[in-house]
């Protein structure tokens, strides 16, 4: 088996720092411990060029720079970040585990042929990871400790055999392992600060000092002994919520950020083989409005069939968030899933245009996400042998399309007549009696005789044809003998295309 550990030492910076845009970078920006003494964890480039420092006071950071944005530190979001990033890695590999608050690991051996080898599947975590504004150090090994090891340690060595552990291993701290400060204390009294020194005292001692867990940890990171990890399983449910740095009052300024959770949606999507069919974005307004009851900003949407593309995803959400007038700025986007449907894989291509398709956004949901979700509607075939009652029409939700068997729609599709239909009725038949008197109609196909509707009092009794009208279009009229007349007037009742 072979380990890569994916370990983020920025991640209470970076789940903030991730809405900004390469332009921002120059803003200086602090997460703070919060409390009565709140204090620095992390600082961005720019606060630290100005002299900021992990540990020291808020007070003394603002005394050096006194326009940096500061934050208090968000544990909830850093272990939802966890989880998403775990979510985005299972289409690498079914064997994914966080094994820390900032760190998860994944399986690859399983997954190298089909990624063309460790060198190039490495390559496109960490273009992934960086992708979705985050900062990963890797680290490769037989085993998952040994894999934190290397990335806490920020060791470059990919490790595919055990036999090479004990060695590269050696040197690195003891502090990196994850173990209670006392074992610690106690070993580095006795002069064991690293790995190497610890392996090699003896064991039954060791144990007798610092418990058997610690040995068993030994042994899990030279791959001696099993190391079992939990595996990861999305969530039944999508919700993703992305805190903006600062206010954000344009709705333009905010595609940068829907951007970054449509992807992290798309990524949930794929782990459980599902496809979008309802969502919703909320944007939360600064906490002040809220209490002076500026409700957030709801933005509902639906699509027109299960989707998870993002380009798709994406380009519905902007149609929807150019209409929305912002009553407030907003300082974050909340982006959840409300019902999903089965979504069948695609096949990949092996051709570069073979993928152009999949950035197309369906007219139908460009048009609900301008118009409205109500503002489309679409024909459906109705049983009845009548034309003008043979359609129904209903509103485009996907809910509908979604969940109708593939089996049902086959069959109404076969039960429908084999002669010729227009798609075009007019509203109510029209006379032909004045146009025919000046030019003769071409009949092409016909008679087809509908005689039906005797139960509800709106019977009929017509025989249909095709017909060419002298001009050349091709139409759909019928002679009416609904009063037992043989020759009965003809009708106009719809247009060829």
């Amino acid at each position: 088996m072979l380990w890569v550990c994916l370990y983020f030492p920025s991640l209470a910076l970076d789940i903030f720092a991730r809405a900004w845009h390469d332009e921002d970078a120059a803003q200086q920006f602090v997460v703070a411990s919060g409390g009565n003494a709140p204090k620095v964890i992390l600082a961005n480039d720019a606060a630290r060029e100005a002299g900021i420092r992990r540990g020291q006071t808020i007070s003394a950071a603002l005394a050096l720079a006194p326009d940096i944005v500061l934050r208090d530190r968000d544990p909830s979001g850093e272990a939802h970040a966890i989880a998403q990033l775990a979510t985005w890695t299972l289409r690498f590999t079914p064997q994914v585990s966080i094994i820390a608050a900032d760190a998860l690991v994944l399986e690859i051996g399983g997954s190298l042929r089909l990624f063309g080898g460790l060198s190039p599947l490495v390559t496109r975590i960490s273009n992934g990871v960086k992708a979705q504004g985050y900062q990963a150090q890797l680290g490769i090994a037989p085993s998952p400790t040994a894999a934190l090891l290397l990335a806490r340690a920020m060791n470059a060595h990919s490790i595919r055999d055990a036999r090479e552990l004990p060695c590269i291993l050696a040197p690195l701290p003891l502090k990196l392992l994850d173990i209670d400060a006392d074992t610690l204390a106690t070993l580095a009294a006795a002069g064991v600060t690293t790995f190497g020194q610890a392996a090699a005292l003896p064991r039954d001692a060791l144990a007798r000092r610092c418990g058997q867990r610690f040995i068993t940890t030994l042994d899990r990171a030279l791959a001696r002994s099993p190391d079992p990890r939990v595996p990861y399983v999305p969530p039944p449910c999508f919700s993703s919520r992305l805190e903006l740095p600062v206010p954000v009052a344009d709705i333009e300024a905010l595609s940068f950020g829907v951007n970054r959770l449509v992807h992290e949606l798309t990524a949930w999507l794929s782990a459980r083989g599902l496809g979008a069919v309802r969502l919703s974005l909320t944007l939360t307004h600064e906490h002040y409005l809220q209490q002076r009851g500026v409700p957030p900003t709801h933005v509902p949407f639906t699509l027109g069939a299960p989707a998870r593309t993002p380009a798709h995803l994406i380009g519905v959400l902007r149609e929807r968030l150019a209409r929305v007038a912002l009553p407030a700025p907003v300082e974050a986007i909340v982006l959840e899933s409300e019902e999903t449907a089965p979504l069948a894989g695609r096949n990949l291509g092996l051709l570069p245009e073979d993928e152009a398709d999949a950035a197309q956004v369906p007219l139908v949901d460009r048009l609900r996400a301008r118009l409205g979700d109500d503002a489309v509607t679409l024909l459906a075939p109705h049983a009845e042998h009548r034309p003008e009652k043979s359609d129904r029409t209903r509103v485009a939700r996907a809910t509908l399309q979604s969940k109708m068997p593939a089996r049902k729609v086959h069959k109404d599709s076969e039960s429908l007549p084999e002669a010729p239909r227009p798609l075009w009725l007019l509203a109510e038949p029209e006379p032909l009696q004045h146009r025919l008197e000046h030019a003769p109609w071409a009949l092409k196909d016909g008679p087809e005789r509908i005689e039906s509707g005797w139960w509800d009092g709106n019977d009929l009794r017509r025989d249909y044809f095709v017909a060419e009208t002298p001009d050349g279009a091709i139409v759909w009229i019928y002679r009416d003998h609904r009063y037992g007349v043989d020759d009965g007037e003809w009708f106009l009742h719809g247009l060829f295309a």
